[in-house]
């Protein structure tokens, strides 16, 4: 994989897959922008170095998406590769109980903010005719996941948004593509253990562990690097596809545990 003289655009960059596929972006040649809500985004970028621009914002808010579009625009001219990845888990509880707002929040930041990039970043790839996006949707894209209503009907809509703008854009040279990771090494899935046995976290650990054939939490890394091969040109004919990275839990995990 080789983006020099590529341009990347990596929203949730701050931390996680988002600061793995930046790093990976950086890595194989490329330049690129990393936004984040969090304020020490620009540090993070400083830190990344090779010209890095670390920019602040919502992503469930359009004024904000604008701004961050038009600061990549500004720094370096153009957009490449669109790594469409910010998200939030939210809460966990049954349907039935779920707060409203927390519902709100999490389809703003996840699908809304999804939606948003798209609706900002596809406008500057039509008019250079090129361009590549994946979004970041999870294994709970594809399944039910009790007590995550939201993440998961946002994750699901991710999936849907994807396929619909692929097929918008296919022929004015723009690839859109999707991955989904199933529980990775990250803030997220600390906040989702904890969230589930206050108590004791690593005993969830361990449960959520003993149900992927691979043993173990996927990394950021490995998760970055099919979203970065997605970006790139070796994936030239791929578009409106779903990549499940998720050491073979959401098809086989099952059927694992129930022989364990």
């Amino acid at each position: 994989m080789d983006f020099s003289g590529k341009i990347g655009l990596v929203t949730g960059g701050g931390a996680g897959i988002g600061l793995a596929v930046a790093e990976g972006f950086i890595k194989r040649g490329g330049k690129v922008a990393i936004v984040d809500n969090a304020p020490s985004v620009v540090e993070t970028a400083q830190k990344l170095g090779n010209g890095t621009v670390g920019i602040v914002a919502d992503v469930s808010r359009s004024e904000d998406v604008q701004a961050y579009v038009k600061a990549t625009l500004d720094a370096f001219g153009r957009i490449d590769c669109f790594a469409n990845s910010a998200g939030i888990e939210g809460k966990i509880a049954p349907t039935a109980e779920y707060d409203e707002a927390m519902w709100d929040r999490i389809i703003a930041v996840n699908l809304t903010g999804t939606f948003l990039g798209l609706r900002h970043v596809l406008p500057v790839m039509i008019k250079q005719g090129a361009g590549s996006v994946v979004n970041l949707s999870s294994s709970a894209g594809v399944i039910g996941t009790p007590r995550m209503p939201a993440y998961t009907a946002s994750k699901h809509g991710v999936i849907g948004l994807t396929k619909t703008a692929a097929g918008e854009v296919g022929r004015q040279g723009i690839r859109i593509n999707a991955v989904c990771p199933g529980p990775t090494d990250t803030r997220m899935l600390r906040s989702i253990e904890t969230m589930i046995n206050p108590n004791d976290p690593d005993a969830v650990r361990g449960a959520y562990q003993a149900a992927i054939p691979t043993g173990r939490y996927s990394t950021p890394e490995e998760i970055a690097n099919v979203v970065l091969f997605l970006l790139s040109d070796l994936a030239s004919s791929v578009t409106a596809a779903h990549y499940i990275v998720d050491g073979g839990r959401t098809q086989i995990g099952a059927a694992v545990t129930t022989v364990k």
